[in-house]
């Protein structure tokens, strides 16, 4: 079930990626000349890319995967490199439409089919693994923990998902986020304690099957994004 506070905050990450922000995220997410604060972003969201597909076996063949807001589908290509059938996801049709301007033509036609639309839709079908690569970062606690919960129905081996950790730096750079005009704003982050993340999902309802694993924090100048492993028991 989504709740109000889903729904108004999945609205706000639809416009900002769509429209707002559509052309720097495509920028960020290439090759091209970025600032020195842009850099530091895109190295560490690549050294987390790594870190959750070091969490995943190198041989994916036979294996569907839930890639939960793809972004512009660099992830959901790496899993598909390793043989996996990837349902790839994400709010933003412009993300969509870049992601599959930049798949390779010799991917396999089956690797990888990028759609536009809710990562919770259970007509997606179920899934061997679950990624959600900075998907959630903008939700509340509450709401993350039950996310995890509607994508653990229908997945059967493991969930990888990013969360945003409660640090110094985090809680100072969202305090100054609302000093710009609102039509500027990004949608705000959501910072949590791993302690605490871990605490709910040990309480949340659908979760009683899953255990959290291993966890990786990445650090590169303003990116700072923690990877959980929930896997089922």
């Amino acid at each position: 079930m989504h709740t109000t506070t889903y729904n108004e905050r999945r609205g706000q990450v639809e416009t900002y990626f769509d429209r707002t922000a559509a052309q720097a995220w495509e920028r960020l997410t290439s090759d091209a000349p970025v600032s020195r604060i842009r850099a530091t972003v895109r190295a560490g969201r690549a050294r987390m890319r790594q870190a959750i597909l070091d969490y995943l076996p190198l041989q994916l063949s036979g294996r569907r995967i839930l890639d939960a807001g793809c972004g512009t589908g660099a992830l959901a290509l790496e899993l598909a490199g390793r043989g996996a059938q990837v349902v790839a996801v994400d709010l933003a049709p412009k993300l969509i439409e870049l992601a599959h301007k930049r798949r390779p033509p010799d991917l396999s036609p089956g690797g990888v089919e990028f759609r536009v639309g809710d990562m919770l839709d259970p007509a997606l079908g179920r899934f061997d693994y679950t990624v959600a690569m900075d998907s959630l970062i903008h939700y509340l606690p509450q709401d993350v923990t039950g996310i995890l919960a509607q994508l653990a129905e229908r997945t059967r081996i493991a969930m990888v998902f990013t969360f945003a950790p409660r640090t110094p730096l985090l809680a100072l750079m969202h305090a100054a986020g609302r000093l710009f005009p609102r039509s500027d704003r990004a949608p705000a982050i959501e910072p949590v304690a791993e302690a605490r993340l871990r605490k709910r999902l040990e309480v949340q309802p659908g979760m009683e099957a899953w255990s959290a694993e291993r966890t990786t924090r990445v650090a590169s100048g303003f990116y700072t994004s923690q990877a959980l492993e929930l896997v089922r028991v």
